[in-house]
């Protein structure tokens, strides 16, 4: 159970590029440490709790990704944890963790609405791989079920042509709604100048890139005058959108 998670891919990030949700929830503390501290190296956004019915509170404000339940807990145990979890149609990714290992104990689990089960006790790292799936599977349905583009609290719908952060609508250019869609395709990757000319203007400016420039400061005055920056410059790379 205290093998290392070695070499990872490049770090999985929800739609809006911010961290991976991940909540753990067993009531041995040294478990749940070993394993919050092994999705945090995952760069994923990772809490405890030590019981059922602390769970469910961390879960209303959190609003995990994904979760590692404990089968057998005192009071609210894994199982009626997530009867309760599905039965607000909550579908996040959950994995169970148990010391049984019996057939029926796994049937019952799946049937239960888990995506998988792991007995103890475990290999760390295929723990971790088997999460990371969970996870990648994850993103992809929910980037394709929203049809906007998000990036914190800022959304792009392509389709009405709108922009809005934080409930506020924003008025874009065509040029600007194309600059920002582009940024916002590629969220937490910085873009130099000439690959925004060539995908946004599609055509030479002879290596002037103070087009950008202008335009980038445009987003600014309309974007991050209405909350924390989000646009971003990398000195001497390009530019790149991310959350805070």
């Amino acid at each position: 159970m205290l093998a290392s998670v070695t070499s990872r891919p490049a770090p999985l990030a929800r739609p809006d590029g911010s961290p991976i949700r991940a909540l753990v929830v067993d009531d041995e503390a040294n478990l749940s440490e070993l394993l919050r501290m092994a999705l945090q190296n995952e760069g994923w956004d990772t809490r405890t709790a030590a019981s059922g019915q602390e769970a469910l509170n961390v879960i209303r404000d959190f609003e995990p990704d994904l979760m590692v339940l404990d089968v057998m807990m005192p009071g609210l145990d894994g199982m009626g944890l997530l009867a309760r979890v599905r039965a607000v149609g909550n579908d996040a990714p959950v994995l169970f963790l148990t010391a049984k290992d019996a057939v029926e104990d796994r049937i019952a689990g799946i049937s239960a609405g888990a995506d998988d089960y792991v007995t103890k006790p475990f290999n760390l790292e295929e723990v971790v791989v088997r999460l990371r799936g969970m996870a990648r599977r994850h993103v992809a349905a929910v980037a394709d079920a929203d049809p906007r583009l998000r990036v914190g609290d800022l959304s792009l719908d392509e389709d009405a042509y709108e922009v809005e952060r934080g409930g506020i609508p924003i008025k874009l250019t065509a040029r600007e709604f194309e600059l920002l869609r582009y940024l916002m395709q590629n969220p937490r990757r910085v873009l130099s100048k000439a690959q925004i000319l060539d995908e946004v203007w599609s055509y030479d400016f002879g290596g002037d890139g103070s087009v950008v420039e202008i335009y980038i400061s445009y987003l600014r005055k309309k974007i991050d005058t209405l909350g924390d920056p989000l646009i971003h410059t990398v000195r001497g790379v390009g530019y790149t959108i991310k959350a805070s």
